[in-house]
């Protein structure tokens, strides 16, 4: 998957804008709260903020796509994603998961 991949899936979700935190590219719901970030911590990554159970679910299943982002985030959910090893369909699905956690209930509706 590449970067462009992944920015196309993030920005086919509703309510959903581009902007940048502390120099990488993020995705962020209506309201503000970040659910994707591109570059981080390199080219050829991106992380989706995920629950701690749903960041282990995906590495389980998918331990060549995800693992956690170092340190005390990665221990919260946050979780990187290996581009080169990304499959479309999985990171579809991972995504709407991080959105729907930043998503406000009313717009998950």
């Amino acid at each position: 998957m590449t970067e462009s991949e992944f920015r196309k899936i993030a920005l086919s979700l509703p309510e959903t804008i581009e902007k940048s935190h502390v120099g990488h590219p993020d995705f962020r719901v209506k309201g503000g709260k970040i659910f994707a970030t591109l570059g981080y911590p390199d080219e050829g990554f991106a992380v989706l903020i995920l629950t701690a159970d749903q960041q282990g679910e995906l590495m389980g299943r998918y331990p060549e796509m995800f693992e956690p982002v170092k340190g005390g985030w990665g221990k919260r959910g946050s979780t990187q994603v290996l581009l080169g090893a990304a499959k479309r369909k999985v990171i579809e699905s991972a995504m709407k998961i991080a959105w729907e956690n930043a998503a406000s209930r009313k717009l998950k509706r």
